[in-house]
């Protein structure tokens, strides 16, 4: 048992939300010590497993054209395209084998930024009789607000693991944290 395995409870589920090469130092959009927060997440992925809570993984998953890029009037240098080392999960992230992959940005006409943008995980989830989410992942800013928002409007109660996160920029970060506190998350370091 690890030091968070009191806090899980059947009902609950860990997602970890883009920790992909492409989103960590020396990256194709790196966020600033994205990395760092890997060992953190390791930690609750061991919890999860000792209490049998399920873990989710979210992807970015990009075709090599894409509305979020820059060349095609996005904000965003080309990142995490499908098939790529900058899409795999940071090597040292130590997802188990049962881990549920959720794939996301794959759309052509439009960018999804949340785990449950048109992934049918909402559905998923609610069939394992999940009621709580632990999210942790990057950017902050972005997809973790995105999904985060995204999980409290469908219904489920969120927690953000604060030290298992990171945004893209410290304001980015500050008002993120804002809007998710203002929809109900509670956040835990």
């Amino acid at each position: 048992m690890t030091k968070f395995s009191h806090l899980l409870k059947p009902g609950d589920a860990l997602l970890i939300v883009d920790v992909q090469k492409d989103f960590c130092p020396g990256g194709a959009l790196p966020v600033e010590d994205g990395d760092t927060i890997v060992p953190v997440i390791n930690r609750w992925i061991k919890a999860a497993e000792a209490k049998g809570v399920p873990i989710y993984a979210s992807r970015d998953w990009h075709p090599l054209v894409h509305p979020s890029f820059k060349e095609r009037g996005g904000p965003w240098p080309p990142h995490c395209m499908q098939d790529t080392d900058g899409a795999r999960f940071h090597p040292a992230l130590a997802l188990p084998e049962s881990t549920v992959i959720v794939t996301k940005g794959v759309r052509f006409d439009q960018d999804q930024n949340s785990a449950f943008d048109q992934t049918g995980l909402d559905a998923q989830l609610r069939h394992e009789g999940i009621r709580r989410l632990w999210v942790a992942g990057l950017a902050e800013d972005v997809c973790v607000l995105a999904t985060v928002l995204d999980a409290c409007r469908k219904g489920f109660e969120v927690v953000l693991i604060g030290n298992a996160t990171r945004p893209i920029t410290p304001e980015g970060g500050e008002k993120a944290r804002c809007q998710m506190q203002d929809s109900g998350v509670q956040i835990v370091i």
